[in-house]
C-alpha cells in the first residue's frame, strides 16, 4: 500500500517498461494488493480463506484505490481517472479471487492426501 501511495504522490511517476499501459499497471498493482489483503484477512492461514473474506479483501482494496485517486487530485500534474478506479477494482477482485481459488485447490489436495 505504501508503494502505491508513494507512486501516486509523485508528480511525474516513472515510465513503465515496454508497452505496459497505465490501466494494466493499475490492474496488476491492485491485484497484488487484493491477494495480499485476503491473506491478511485470513490471518495468513489457507484454511481460513473464504468467499466472504475474498469479498471483504476486494472491497477494501478497491476502496483504497478510490482514496488513491482522490489523493492524486492534490498532486501537481496528476488527475484522478475513473478508468483507473475501475482497473483498481477489477484487479482487486481478480487478486482476491485467485487466492480464494488457490485455497480451494490446496484444500482438495489436502483431502486427497489425508484420505
Amino acid at each position: 500500500m505504501a508503494a502505491i501511495w508513494f507512486v501516486s504522490g509523485t508528480p511525474s511517476p516513472p515510465r513503465l517498461p515496454g508497452s505496459v499501459s497505465d490501466v494494466t499497471a493499475h490492474f496488476l498493482a491492485y491485484g497484488s494488493l487484493g491477494a495480499a489483503m485476503l491473506r491478511g484477512v485470513a490471518g495468513a492461514e489457507w484454511a481460513r480463506v473464504s468467499v466472504g473474506g475474498a469479498l471483504l479483501a476486494a472491497a477494501l482494496s478497491a476502496a483504497y484505490g478510490v482514496t488513491d485517486e482522490l489523493h492524486q487530485s492534490f498532486v501537481p500534474g496528476r488527475t484522478p481517472e475513473l478508468r483507473d478506479v475501475a482497473a483498481d477494482a477489477l484487479g482487486s477482485a481478480a487478486g482476491a479471487g485467485l487466492v480464494w481459488a488457490w485455497s480451494i485447490v490446496l484444500a482438495v489436495r489436502a483431502r486427497r492426501h489425508a484420505g
